[in-house]
């Protein structure tokens, strides 16, 4: 029981170790630029032992995009734990993805990427744990829209149904991030990208106050 027990801590610890070392050659080089013998390099494995834990370099992959997932819901764990009525944890949330955006840059990339990588029935289990992730990511800020309803300071006209409310606010304010990351037309070049997303993250806040 604690011989396997054991193994069962090497094993995690070392899909870990892989994982730590893909990112260092994926956030570097690029996904399609590198390969699974650097992976096995970098994390100090031989080829055979790499393929016993991951059957390719898509599948790490997608053990980086589920890392990346979950730190985002600790961030928005945290914004709503910290946050005190549903319209501050609503607006905590908003703010805790733009500094997840800042603070882990790479991560944010990789769920970019999520969107059009390749997945392959073979990949089950790993997509089924980043469609859950995502779905507990969801409903956390269901959560605080509900909370903001219930005690009074969402307007439940303009927040009528917290699933659809919730998909609007993560694309609303995904977009403005990723237009004041890129600002590729003179307009936007001009912009302040921080400002211009806590301005966005205010605007929709103030969109779903209940000012009656």
């Amino acid at each position: 029981m604690v011989q396997t027990s054991r193994r069962s801590r090497e094993k995690q610890q070392r899909h870990e170790e892989i994982l730590d070392a893909a990112e260092k050659i994926f956030f570097s080089k690029g996904f399609a630029n590198s390969s699974m013998d650097e992976i096995g390099k970098q994390a100090q494995l031989s080829r055979a032992l790499l393929y016993v834990y991951f059957k390719d370099k898509a599948a790490i992959m997608l053990g980086v995009m589920l890392r990346a997932c979950n730190c985002l819901e600790s961030y928005f764990q945290k914004a709503l734990a910290d946050g005190g009525n549903g319209l501050q944890q609503i607006e905590g949330i908003g703010h805790a993805y733009y500094v997840f955006s800042k603070q882990n840059s790479d991560y944010f990339d990789v769920l970019i990427d999520l969107n059009t990588f390749p997945i392959r029935e073979s990949d089950g289990s790993q997509v089924e744990a980043l469609l859950n992730c995502n779905a507990r990511i969801t409903t956390l800020m269901e959560e605080a829209l509900t909370n903001g309803v219930e005690d009074g300071t969402l307007d439940p006209v303009n927040v009528s149904d917290v699933t659809r409310t919730a998909y609007f606010l993560q694309g609303a304010l995904h977009g403005v991030i990723m237009a004041a990351r890129t600002r590729h037309s003179e307009p936007m070049a001009k912009q302040d990208g921080e400002e211009l997303v806590l301005y966005t993250i205010s605007m929709l806040t103030e969109s779903m106050r209940n000012r009656r």
